[in-house]
């Protein structure tokens, strides 16, 4: 199914026995169609671990991680699961008004560059005469003017073409062009997906190997859920935590929870995806010191300048603005160890 609801049939099951003026109705949106890296959210409402925090949360596929921050801006939802830096655009346009992240998942960015390896693109400074192509508007393709800068790139010698997402790889992989500007975690599967071998084919020059120190997707609430019912986005917090805690030792009840949610993924290829989200954009070796869900302030601090100058923003939001940790369960609480099950 696309939607699920659970509320205080799953409370009953866990044997809480909630009365149902009790549970707190909550819409949240994913970043995307249902994925494996969904699976802190998917499993935290399978098990009723939001139910036990009082929560009836109803999931919905997505429509981008970026429109996560609009969904809820617009008030359509109270929650989602999308992208800090579009926090941060939304937040120094429209102060007071952006969500707040409250859970950081994706402590290490997918924005990447990809190249075919035929193509003889080794270091940044091979993209010159090159032509490059991406969806307007995305994070990788509106930073790269900041990456060029950061790595020597004349830009003025690099050929930027504007194509839909779901045409990169195919144009990619036809020669059309000699570079795309992808997610990482979409486009290594998007890759498989036409037969390709993208671990030993294709390099890939990721933005925080190349000075672009920023962090990606957690979960985030709406500014109103924030200051009229904290012990509800307080509760959301621990559900997401213990749920991402479980996946990260046991992706057999991932999928589960994945598939009972939407049961028309493809289970192989989803279970890769959140193997990959383990492993690639959830392991910063920061989290071993400040646990899972937490970010380093310098650190986003320094984000916020990048993110500025690849969007044009005028204001510079501050950390305060954009994420909020006084929800967190204590570190010892968010220990973070990623165990791959075969």
């Amino acid at each position: 199914m696309k939607n699920a609801v659970f509320g205080a049939v799953l409370a009953l099951a866990a044997g809480l026995s909630p009365a149902w003026a009790e549970m707190t109705d909550i819409r949240f949106t994913l970043g995307w169609k249902t994925q494996g890296s969904d699976a802190p959210f998917l499993l935290a409402l399978s098990k009723g671990y939001f139910a036990e925090e009082g929560l009836n949360v109803t999931i919905d596929q997505g429509e981008g991680s970026a429109a996560t921050v609009t969904r809820i801006m617009g008030g359509a939802y109270d929650a989602g699961f999308g992208d800090i830096n579009a926090i941060i655009q939304n937040a120094a346009q429209r102060p007071g008004e952006a969500p707040v992240m409250v859970y950081q998942l994706w402590n290490r960015p997918p924005f990447a560059i990809v190249t075919p390896k035929t193509s003889g693109i080794e270091t940044p400074a091979d993209f010159a005469g090159r032509t490059l192509g991406g969806a307007q508007g995305t994070p990788t393709t509106r930073l790269f003017p900041v990456f060029a800068e950061l790595n020597g790139i004349d830009l003025a010698s690099v050929k930027q073409e504007n194509m839909a997402p779901n045409l990169q790889e195919p144009m990619l992989i036809r020669g059309d062009i000699d570079g795309a500007f992808v997610f990482t975690i979409t486009s290594w599967f998007n890759l498989i997906a036409n037969r390709q071998d993208p671990a030993k084919d294709y390099n890939w020059f990721q933005f925080e190997e190349y000075g672009m120190d920023l962090y990606s997707n957690g979960m985030m609430v709406s500014r109103a859920l924030l200051t009229d019912k904290p012990e509800v986005v307080a509760g959301m917090v621990r559900a997401v935590n213990r749920a991402t805690l479980e996946i990260a030792k046991d992706q057999d009840a991932a999928m589960e929870a994945i598939m009972a949610f939407d049961n028309l993924v493809n289970p192989e290829l989803e279970r890769a995806r959140l193997n990959f989200a383990l492993t690639n954009l959830m392991n910063a070796p920061e989290v071993d010191t400040i646990g899972m869900g937490d970010l380093v302030d310098e650190r986003l601090t320094r984000s916020i300048g990048i993110v500025a100058k690849g969007y044009g923003l005028e204001r510079l939001p501050e950390a305060s603005e954009i994420f909020d940790r006084s929800f967190l369960p204590p570190v010892t609480e968010r220990a973070f160890a990623v165990e791959i099950m075969n």
